[in-house]
């Protein structure tokens, strides 16, 4: 059993930067690939990046590429979501997701199927 806990999020004006964290329970955590998603008020749930287990591997949704960044504290069973350059359309609650313990170690995944813990979310807002 895995429990994951957003923090970081907040309200923001356009331009600045925000950090998630997403802090993980178990002995599993280096092992599963992680992922952000987000999801905006009427509008389904998004990919927006991911991490292999080991960190080598990443992979960002278009929308954010060059802008945000995900990393993994493996010794603080940790990972992070580094939001720079926020506009008002990145605006969602976002959530982390740990992969099946099986899968997505060497690979990141960005299919919600691969994940088995989903986090109860943290509320992004960002100001025009």
């Amino acid at each position: 059993q895995v429990q994951l806990v957003e923090s970081g999020g907040g309200l923001v004006q356009a331009g600045a930067s925000l950090r998630l964290s997403c802090a993980a329970s178990g002995r599993t955590f280096s092992r599963r690939g992680m992922g952000w998603f987000r999801q905006a008020p009427g509008k389904e749930r998004e990919f927006v990046t991911a991490i292999s287990g080991s960190g080598y591997d990443t992979s960002y949704a278009d929308s954010v590429k060059g802008r945000f960044t995900i990393s993994r504290d493996n010794a603080k069973n940790t990972a992070y979501l580094q939001m720079n350059s926020l506009r008002p359309e990145d605006t969602a609650v976002y959530y982390c997701a740990a992969s099946y313990s099986s899968g997505a170690y060497y690979t990141s995944t960005r299919r919600e199927s691969d994940y088995e813990y989903w986090g109860q979310g943290t509320q992004v807002t960002v100001s025009s």
